[in-house]
């Protein structure tokens, strides 16, 4: 009798662990008030083993289309941030372009240091189902199109940083850059601290939808647990940066080769401003009274934005108050480069004034399903806390900046 309920003991664990992990993915039950807990924690690197080329011994597999690879080890997702958190740009080839024609360039220098299986599994066609291979969920339990970190080599990695320092803000602590870093870092305390190697920053992926190139239209898609990033790009210039998912496990500050980061909590911020800063009635008008335990357009609901607006419109407020509503979204919007931000922005501050902005739960934004949602003609953004994961008893946000017009590109 000890052989069958080995086995059965074996799968009662798997089951048990697939279904901890699917609760990132699920709407939670509802949690009493957590305080957030601003305890600094390390993740451990001290017994990284690499070998002479500066590559982690245990390099992981590309996954490939519809494939998610194998788990990358804690030393691999270690090395991976420990080779990407500082912001110094090593190319030279592309140093004399700008715009889209250096982010082409730097793309293709990217793809110049890949083997021929790992080009083809990283250069697909532009297609909006292609577009679509993104979730919140790690990428073991939601597969992800492209190559995961873990299985490029050191060239490999630094080429690809290059690309991420060209398109993403540089030196703003928890934002841009920092924030995906930030956000991988934070990935690994939690492969450390219970998550296993489904959790880390060698399971974030990269993909390039398309033919780079400055008049076509292509795409260049990041994405891995609680952080997704696209590009599309048509023509003279960007034309579209989200869906754009934003989420932190755990809240509380994390360390990392002598770098503290928090991502996600200027956002909180900015949010409980933006509502305590309302008065009584305008909170009243504001607040919707359904509750959500998380996002309503998260992964898979692609051009499903609602036809009435909800809450309370910004144009009604005080100029003041307006200024609390455009710095939350500029949190979102300025995590690009300088270029691209100011053209998304000028948009968003011109349509400020038809931009509704609601809320569930409570003001301070520090519980379990407390939500926000700024809605206007073209931006959609949503903040929601949920219960903890891999961390109990404290909640963690999930966001997302959606665009109404420029979602995939415009692609349907």
């Amino acid at each position: 009798m000890k052989t069958p309920f080995s086995i059965f003991t074996l799968l009662l664990g798997f089951f048990l662990a697939t279904f901890i992990a699917c609760k990132d993915h699920v709407i939670p039950e509802t949690d009493p008030e957590v305080s957030v807990d601003s305890t600094s924690t390390t993740v451990d690197s001290t017994a990284m083993s690499v070998d002479s080329t500066g590559m982690p011994d245990d390099s992981m597999g590309t996954g490939g289309p519809g494939g998610s690879g194998s788990g990358a080890s804690v030393e691999t997702s270690t090395a991976v941030t420990a080779a990407m958190y500082t912001m110094l740009m090593t190319n030279t080839s592309c140093a004399g372009a700008t715009g889209l024609a250096k982010v082409v360039c730097l793309t293709q220098a990217f793809e110049a240091t890949l083997t021929t299986t790992q080009l083809s599994a990283t250069q697909l066609p532009y297609t909006l189902a292609n577009a679509q291979k993104w979730s919140n969920l790690p990428a073991g339990l939601s597969a992800r199109y492209g190559i995961n970190l873990a299985s490029l080599d050191a060239s490999q990695r630094t080429a690809f940083k290059d690309l991420m320092l060209a398109v993403l803000a540089l030196n703003v602590t928890d934002e841009g850059y920092d924030e995906m870093i930030g956000s991988m870092v934070a990935d690994n305390y939690l492969a450390v601290n219970g998550g296993g190697t489904t959790y880390g920053a060698g399971n974030y992926y990269v993909s390039i939808l398309g033919t780079p190139s400055t008049t076509g239209t292509w795409e260049l898609l990041f994405t891995g647990h609680h952080y997704t990033q696209p590009y599309t790009f048509n023509g003279t210039g960007g034309s579209g940066y989200t869906p754009a998912f934003r989420a932190i496990e755990p809240t509380y500050t994390v360390t990392e080769n002598g770098k503290t980061y928090q991502p996600m909590e200027q956002e909180r911020l900015a949010f409980a401003a933006m509502l305590t800063g309302l008065s009584t009635s305008e909170q009243a008008a504001a607040k919707i009274t359904s509750t959500f335990g998380d996002v309503v357009l998260g992964p898979g609901q692609d051009w499903k934005f609602p036809t009435t607006k909800v809450g309370l419109k910004v144009g009604g407020l005080s100029s003041d108050k307006q200024a609390l509503v455009l710095n939350a979204i500029k949190l979102y919007v300025n995590d690009l480069d300088a270029v691209s931000a100011a053209a998304v922005l000028d948009k968003y501050t011109n349509e400020l004034a038809e931009t509704y902005i609601s809320y569930s739960g409570n003001t301070s934004v520090t519980a379990s399903n407390d939500y926000i949602r700024i809605d206007g003609p073209n931006v959609w953004i949503e903040f929601s806390y949920q219960g903890g994961v891999i961390i109990k008893n404290m909640p963690h946000p999930h966001s997302v900046w959606r665009d109404r017009t420029t979602d995939y590109g415009g692609t349907k």
